[in-house]
């Protein structure tokens, strides 16, 4: 970090060859064990999308399990063994070189997970981090997901790493949308042995959510593998590249389940707060010393609807937003990162969605009928006092509903308002959507201020690969100026070899969701790409993914507005790691002068400039790896260079060290600039429930310098202690925006 403050391109230059010479082929030692590496793994390759999807039948527990790693209860013994798990990396379809051994049990209150996972190193196997959640591409790892309504399309993921770490998440809409906050209660051992290690879980049914009327049960499961520094992925049900463990259409099946009770299915999770808060940017009601109160509440209110409520909602422990450097003249959508917000946020879901590993030419950043952080969050970051609400979600008669009623308080010019959206979508053809969203923003002071939008889409997949998507939605408010239509029609393939893609979208002038995010206005654009992901047998190389993209942009008569043309090609080096080649050509009509700095302006006008870049991803299989780009062209009536990088460094298992830094030199027709921004975040877990973080952040463009650090203690299930402390400091002014400090105590209370 040092050399790259002080000389970024010779820094990026130096840190090129040094991750270029810390790549060290890694040959594993082959074994005559069916324990560890084959001598000769079989060579027979099946198609993981024509292979019949794997069936097994769950076994009912005949005793007592007591998890503790181990698996040395009787029961475990009477439990069907699967294995034969099929590599998805690095060579897709063939036999895993390591042995996987997979058992499921189950009791009318509980399913019991045990895997083993042979390794004639198990001492080498790689754990990135002990905190929840951690990063599970970096590490070694054993991980099932459960369709516990076999609809083929949403899920329940959990994740384990050799050292017990976990990692939880919700999914919807067959792999599109992940909720990576979503927290379940569950107990997970692990233990090391001389040639393997083993996991045992149990994961208690009040959990999940099922249709406990039906009997018996059949649920869509699926179990990954993953040997990080040889970087083989395998999967039970196998699984193409481009797909992930939660793409449950392609899952395997659980059936046989019976005489499952799911209880009451009601948590209690009240909080106790006292913090202090100063600086020129603090709402007024939050200035000072103050403690406060209150809580959740979670109900199932059927097997499979769940009613969440809130009182006097607080979210100090988040993590404040990544910095970010733009030198677009359009809006940023930055990621909701607070909790009750974040969970079940899938059922919500409507816009620009994307598809993992599809070019889709838009994304929910471009456009989102419903944007959470619109609630209870200044444009700035800033909170606005939450009094309380409510969210309904789950399934009715066929019908996966969402419904959420949430209300702010006054805060400086911010009214008091009221904040109410209702979804529903219907699976049909098997794995397609159709649905409806309508949403309603309004000031419940005297203004009678009030903005609604309502919209219609459908998710349209035939053939397996190919995906249409389509919407169409509207925008009403109390002034004409917020009424509008937005509309989008797109179509994407993508197979083994080929990706490719077209879009149309439209969006009015005045279209202005009060609940949404729309990047843009008043524009027509025509998106289309073509790629192909050869797999050659070259040396040293995985993959091979060359591919153009057309993307233009007209204003709502047809005159152009902007366009951005790219060849590419992709590098995915052997066993892992990655080079990306991209070549730009831009054009945009500025109808009003544009300042990406402040000081320096570009008049209007037409431009056409170009540019390059060169991408590095170093392989995540050592104790050091990083990122390196290189940006360098022309920039409207001047010229940009960029140069970013990020290193991290996890000097044992338990900290982690990451660094990233970013230069951008701008010369333009009325003056130079230099937007830098940098980086700096530690990780310390001492155990899997108590770890701690801090997150350095400067940004010359906005002038601020954020710190924020965070002390979690997870003292029972889902039950926490947070000590945060945030300090954010203009740099131009030295103007203290913000200093707070925060102590919260939670408590889960489970029926």
């Amino acid at each position: 970090m040092l050399l790259l403050l002080t000389s970024p391109r010779r820094a990026l230059a130096t840190g090129l060859w040094a991750l270029a010479l810390a790549l060290p082929v890694y040959t594993a030692r082959a074994q005559a064990s069916g324990q560890g590496p084959s001598p000769d793994p079989a060579l027979t390759t099946v198609n993981p999308e024509s292979v019949p999807r794997p069936v097994m039948r769950a076994v009912r527990a005949t005793g007592p399990i007591v998890v503790d790693g181990t698996l040395d209860e009787a029961a475990w013994r009477t439990a069907p063994v699967l294995t034969d798990f099929v590599q998805q990396l690095p060579n897709t379809g063939r036999q895993a070189r390591f042995r996987t051994e997979v058992r499921v049990l189950y009791d009318a209150t509980n399913l019991y997970v045990a895997g083993v996972n042979f390794d004639p190193e198990p001492g080498k196997a790689i754990t990135v981090g002990l905190e929840r959640d951690f990063v599970s591409t970096n590490s070694d790892i054993f991980g099932l997901v459960l369709d516990t309504f076999n609809d083929k399309r949403n899920s329940f993921l959990f994740i384990v790493n050799p050292k017990g770490a976990v990692r939880d998440e919700q999914t919807f809409n067959d792999s599109r949308n992940v909720v990576d906050a979503w927290d379940g209660i569950y107990t997970v051992r692990t233990a090391q042995q001389d040639s393997s290690w083993t996991v045992e879980m149990t994961i208690p049914l009040k959990t999940l959510r099922f249709d406990a009327t039906r009997d018996p049960q059949t649920w869509g499961i699926n179990f990954i593998r993953r040997v990080r520094r040889v970087n083989e992925t395998s999967y039970w049900a196998p699984l193409e590249r481009q797909y992930r463990l939660h793409r449950m259409s392609k899952a395997g099946t659980m059936e046989g389940i019976t005489g499952l009770r799911q209880g009451r299915n009601l948590q209690i999770k009240p909080y106790a707060l006292a913090g202090n808060s100063v600086g020129a940017q603090v709402p007024a009601a939050s200035l000072g010393s103050k403690a406060d109160v209150g809580g959740d509440l979670k109900f199932g209110v059927t097997p499979s609807l769940t009613l969440d409520l809130t009182y006097n909602t607080d979210f100090s422990q988040v993590e404040v937003d990544q910095q970010v450097v733009n030198l677009t003249r359009f809006g940023i959508l930055f990621p909701e990162r607070r909790e009750f917000f974040i969970e079940n946020s899938g059922s919500f879901t409507f816009g620009d969605v994307a598809e993992r590993n599809y070019r889709m030419g838009a994304a929910l950043s471009d456009f989102t009928l419903f944007n959470s952080r619109q609630i209870g969050l200044t444009a700035d970051g800033l909170p606005i006092p939450i009094a309380g609400g409510g969210r309904l979600t789950g399934r009715i008669h066929g019908w996966e509903v969402g419904l959420l009623d949430m209300q702010t308080q006054r805060s400086g010019t911010s009214p008091t308002e009221n904040f109410g959206v209702a979804r529903v979508r219907r699976n049909i053809f098997g794995n397609s959507d159709i649905g409806l969203l309508a949403a309603n923003r309004q000031a419940t002071d005297s203004s009678g201020r009030y903005n609604r939008s309502y919209g219609v889409d459908a998710n349209i997949r035939l053939l397996g690969n190919l995906i249409i998507n389509s919407y169409l939605a509207v925008s009403d408010a109390d002034t004409a100026a917020s009424d509008g239509t937005a509309g989008r029609i797109s179509a994407a393939y993508r197979g083994k070899l080929w990706n490719t893609s077209a879009m149309y979208k439209r969006v009015s002038d005045q279209f202005d969701p009060g609940i949404g995010f729309v990047r843009r206005r008043s524009f027509q654009q025509r998106y289309a790409t073509a790629g192909i992901h050869a797999r050659p047998k070259l040396a040293g190389v995985q993959e091979l993914n060359p591919f153009v993209e057309a993307d233009v942009y007209t204003d709502l008569d047809g005159g152009a507005q902007s366009h951005q043309f790219t060849a590419g090609l992709n590098v995915f080096f052997q066993p892992d790691g990655e080079l990306k080649l991209e070549v730009n050509d831009w054009f945009d009509r500025l109808d009003r002068p544009f300042t990406p700095f402040a000081g320096r302006s570009i008049p209007v006008g037409r431009y056409n400039f170009r540019n390059a870049k060169v991408t590095y991803v170093s392989t995540q299989r050592y104790p050091v790896f990083g990122t390196a780009s290189v940006q360098t062209g022309e920039f409207y009536d001047g010229t940009n260079q960029t140069l970013s990088g990020g290193l991290t460094w996890r000097p044992r298992y338990d900290v982690s060290i990451e660094g990233t830094y970013q230069h951008n030199d701008v010369a333009l027709a009325s003056g130079t600039f230099a937007a830098d921004l940098a980086g700096m975040r530690l990780k310390y877990a001492y155990s899997t429930t108590l770890f701690g973080s801090a997150f350095v952040q400067y940004n010359t463009q906005t002038r601020s310098f954020v710190t924020n650090a965070r002390l979690a203690w997870r003292y029972a299930p889902l039950s926490d202690l947070f000590l945060v402390y945030t300090e954010r400091q203009n740099t131009f002014t030295n103007v203290r925006n913000e200093r707070s400090v925060a102590i919260k105590l939670t408590r889960m209370a489970a029926f």
